[in-house]
This record gives structure tokens, C-alpha cells and sequence, in this order.
């Protein structure tokens, strides 16, 4: 693909705020404290929101920056990047290797393109709109599975399995799937943008969370919906699923 300005340098400090976590990873003196939403930070977290702010301030200034750990810089132009330096705190914390950075570029409220990094696993998930998705390099598209026993669903609370008589018809995939995964976070949305997966769910969701998945399932051949069907980074939790599958889910909603 032809490589934007905007994609390469977000590929770019990708790399560089992953590399920065991997000094942290699996760390026993890691410094951890809680938010007050109860959610857990590190110090790599902080650092690694710092770099690719920094950065993206430097090369681009006119454009927004909305961050989990630092809020928001207001755009002058319509642009605004979309920051979660480390999704999956948790699993960083624990040392398990299935954390990502990532960084969305939303203009005029549309999200244009996403890069997630797994700096631990070697893996970059990349996608502008228009120009197709990709893992490390090589194209990749979602899955073809059309029948749900077939199916592998994954999934990121215990939420999704604390309410067996949910009537909702995403939740209800965890009974008729072949396959009831908790492979969560980014990385369970980037099983489905892989064709590893069939639908990942994600019931609480905030836009630093959804902003660079959208675009890389789409780009891949997916859909992307919120608990109410809508395409939105500011809905009730997200839903990643192939087409067939996806669509299905969509008549439903």
C-alpha cells in the first residue's frame, strides 16, 4: 500500500512507545497505582502517552490529541489523535505479552486510520481507510465463517459471562458459538481482523479503546458495532465480527 504521512509516523511512534513498554514488561518493581475509576496505571503507561504525544505535537501542531492517562488537547483543524498507550494494563501488569499501543486519527469525527502494536508478540496491525489492513507488512481480512458453530467467539470482562439469562442477541453468541474464548482487549478484536476469530465483544468500552479497532476491522473486511448497532467510539461497550456474521448480528439490534 501507499504509505501516508499520517499512517508512517503513527507506525513510527508505535514502534517507539512499544519499545519503551518492553523496558517495563515483566518488571517486579513495576510502579502501579489506581485511577479513580478504579482501573490500574503504571508508570509506562504515563511514559509511553508522554512519547507519542510529544511527538505527534512536534510533527503535527494544529491537531488534537485525546489520551487515556493525559485528557485532551483541543484540534484547530479538525483532526484528532486518539491515544491508549498500553491496552490491557492488566495483562501488562501480570506479563502477559497481550497488551498493544495504539493510536487512531479521527478527522472531522470519522476515524481515518488505526495502528495497534503488540511490542511483545512482534506484531504491527495497521490500516488507513481505503487502503486495506495489515499485519507486519502482509494483508490480512477476516474470516469467511458463516455458521456460528463454527464460530469463535472471545471476550474481555467476566461480565459477558455473569448474566446467563441475557436475552441480548450478542450475548447470547457464548451459547451457540463452537468456540467461548477470553482472549480480550485489543488483541481479541485483532484476532477477528486476522480471520483467527469470529467476533470478539467488549460490553465497557471508552474511546481511547475503540478508536483504532474500527478502522482496521473495517479495512479488513468487518464490522464494528456498539451494544445498540451503531458505528460509534462513544457507545456502550463494542462488537468486532466478520461480515457475514456481523451483519447477521446488526438485523438483530
Amino acid at each position: 500500500m501507499d504509505m501516508t504521512e499520517d499512517l508512517g509516523y503513527a507506525l513510527e511512534m508505535a514502534e517507539k512507545a512499544g519499545d519503551l513498554t518492553l523496558g517495563y514488561f515483566q518488571r517486579t518493581s513495576l510502579k502501579i497505582e489506581e485511577k479513580r475509576d478504579d482501573s490500574p496505571v503504571t508508570e509506562a503507561d504515563r511514559k509511553a502517552e508522554a512519547l507519542i504525544r510529544k511527538g505527534l505535537e512536534e510533527r503535527f501542531p494544529q491537531d488534537g490529541i485525546f489520551g487515556e492517562e493525559f485528557g485532551e488537547k483541543p484540534s484547530l483543524n479538525g483532526r484528532r489523535w486518539i491515544l491508549d498507550p498500553i491496552d490491557g494494563t492488566r495483562s501488562f501488569i501480570h506479563g502477559v505479552p497481550l497488551y498493544g499501543v495504539m493510536i487512531a486519527l479521527e478527522v472531522d469525527r470519522v476515524q481515518q486510520l488505526g495502528v495497534i502494536h503488540f511490542p511483545a508478540l512482534g506484531e504491527m496491525f495497521y490500516a488507513e481507510q481505503g487502503g486495506g489492513a495489515f499485519l507486519n507488512g502482509d494483508e490480512i481480512h477476516v474470516s469467511g465463517v458463516a455458521n456460528l458453530r463454527d464460530a469463535t467467539v472471545v471476550f474481555t470482562e467476566k461480565e459477558y459471562l455473569l448474566d446467563p439469562e441475557s436475552s441480548h442477541p450478542v450475548d447470547r453468541l457464548r451459547h451457540s458459538a463452537g468456540l467461548v474464548r477470553g482472549w480480550g482487549d485489543c488483541y481479541g478484536h485483532m484476532l477477528v481482523a486476522a480471520g483467527r476469530a469470529e467476533v470478539a465483544v467488549d460490553k465497557i468500552m471508552s474511546p481511547w479503546d475503540c478508536a483504532a479497532i474500527i478502522p482496521i476491522i473495517t479495512e479488513a473486511g468487518g464490522l464494528c458495532f456498539d451494544y445498540l448497532g451503531e458505528r460509534t467510539i462513544y457507545g456502550e461497550g463494542l462488537v468486532s465480527a466478520n461480515a457475514t456474521i456481523g451483519e447477521e448480528l446488526c438485523r438483530e439490534l
